[in-house]
């Protein structure tokens, strides 16, 4: 029997959940782009939304769901120009390589976070971007107490609470609005 020559952790069902979530954009009055961060007003936390899966959704409608059942807001992944590893469809060539795409609505990170005795939860990143003005009520499921809230991405970077949610708001920011480091 043949074992991997690269060092591998695999995962079978019921070892694992799989969550969606986003760094939500919209663009403000002054045609300037904000960040929304949900505030856990139980725990004073600032969070980026995400959820788990449901069956037979796809990674990406859970995203965009997730996205909108926690902050109300209408949104839907936004196509941009990114950094994959993912082949031209039709490629045969078997390169593996990051190549700067246009349009794409890749993964902006996948995050694996050990539960202990329940497994790993993977959480698969999308950048959104808000398809209406007006938030809807009423989408928070019984439990959540969050508060929504469009921040400057500076603002964002720094008020979010956790090491790893910031990597992804730099990297989701990077992305729209080219290389520039929020944390100067």
């Amino acid at each position: 029997m043949l074992v991997s020559k690269y060092p591998t952790t695999q995962y079978l069902a019921g070892d694992f959940v799989v969550s969606a979530g986003s760094v939500l954009f919209r663009e403000n009055k002054s045609r300037e782009f904000e960040i929304c961060l949900l505030h856990n007003t139980e725990k004073d936390e600032w969070l980026l939304p995400k959820g788990r899966k449901d069956r037979g959704e796809s990674i990406e409608i859970a995203a965009a769901r997730e996205t909108f059942e926690e902050t109300g807001y209408p949104c839907a992944i936004w196509p941009l120009r990114m950094p994959t590893r993912a082949p031209i469809p039709g490629d045969v060539s078997g390169a593996d390589v990051v190549e700067v795409g246009e349009e794409l609505v890749e993964p902006i990170a996948i995050t694996v976070r050990d539960l202990g005795i329940k497994g790993v939860k993977v959480i698969w990143w999308y950048i959104m971007l808000a398809t209406g003005e007006e938030r809807v009520l009423g989408t928070q499921a019984a439990y959540e107490t969050f508060e929504p809230h469009f921040l400057a991405p500076a603002v964002a970077l720094q008020r979010v609470s956790y090491l790893k949610d910031r990597e992804i708001v730099q990297k989701a920011w990077d992305i729209v609005s080219g290389p520039r480091s929020l944390s100067t």
